[in-house]
């Protein structure tokens, strides 16, 4: 008995609610409009029944966007874009800024001096075994500074002739690329060997004639950070030779004491920091390493 209750009662809401619907359908159109006395009440006693409506102008009229600005549509909705006249170039600067930020790691390894010093400080503390002394946060902080040291006039240079002129309209983004891009060119150009640029240029099958213009960006990168790394294992073999002595020697004494099961690292480490410490090693270090970008 329930069930047929509920089933009734259903049938009965469906079949009110498609009366409902047919009679609003039969009705006719009515526009609802703002009166267009003084007084606000129209001819009849009632607001909103004349044909006079408040709009100035129908959506889509406007020329410019002070046009825009002016328009009172009533109940349409209007959006505008308050910079650049109403051009989407705005979002897509902001699309870019993020683009840029998220590869900005990259950029500071592979366009920068990053890698050199970063190679060069590990090598240190490799021959100096002392495992995790400095620790990895103090050696990547200590290449940054060095990097944005050793890149600051270039920074500088990217700063006022590309990216000032580029927010003050006076250049479009092409440009402000092109010429944000011939600094670090430069830079990575003057610290790229010749055969590296000529095993890339034989690779993508390009003809070269020995110009820094006439390398594509694409070989220009990799000739740099291959450049790096090899100068970078260069001071690194340098660095090792004096701790390799103290090694040798220190091997050498213990087995002519006869105490061949104790670690000679483990007395050569004393001594080698003892070294370090005398002829004043970061001075030298880091001081050759930022000299040989000048």
């Amino acid at each position: 008995m329930m069930k047929n209750r509920l089933r009734k009662n259903k049938i009965l809401r469906s079949i009110c609610l498609l009366l409902l619907v047919g009679i609003l359908s039969m009705l006719g159109g009515v526009n609802v409009n703002a009166a267009s006395t003084t007084d606000g009440i129209g001819s009849t006693g009632t607001t909103g029944t004349t044909e006079t409506q408040t709009n100035i102008n129908e959506p889509g009229t406007s020329e410019t966007a002070d046009d825009l600005k002016e328009l009172n549509v009533a109940n349409n909705l209007t959006i505008t874009y308050d910079n650049g006249n109403g051009e989407i170039s705005g979002s897509l600067k902001i699309l870019m800024t993020l683009t840029a930020i998220s590869l900005a790691p990259f950029m500071l390894v592979m366009l920068t001096s990053f890698t050199r010093i970063i190679i060069v400080l590990h090598f240190t503390r490799t021959a100096l075994n002392t495992q995790t002394a400095p620790p990895n946060n103090v050696l990547i902080a200590l290449a940054l500074f060095l990097t944005f040291f050793i890149m600051s006039p270039i920074l500088t240079e990217i700063n006022d002739n590309a990216i000032k002129p580029f927010d003050a309209g006076e250049i479009t983004q092409e440009e402000a690329i092109e010429i944000g891009m011939a600094p670090l060119r430069e830079f990575m150009y003057e610290q790229t060997q010749t055969k590296d640029v000529s095993m890339f240029m034989e690779i993508a099958n390009t003809a070269w004639d020995g110009t820094s213009d006439a390398i594509p960006t694409s070989v220009l990168i990799p000739s740099f950070v291959v450049g790096e790394l090899r100068t970078a294992f260069i001071i690194g073999f340098l660095i090792y030779i004096p701790f390799i002595v103290i090694d040798m020697v220190v091997a050498s004494t213990l087995m002519s004491m006869g105490m061949m099961m104790l670690p000679p690292t483990t007395i050569s480490m004393p001594f080698k920091i003892l070294l370090f410490v005398l002829a004043d090693g970061w001075n030298l270090v880091i001081g050759g390493v930022v000299k040989t970008f000048y």
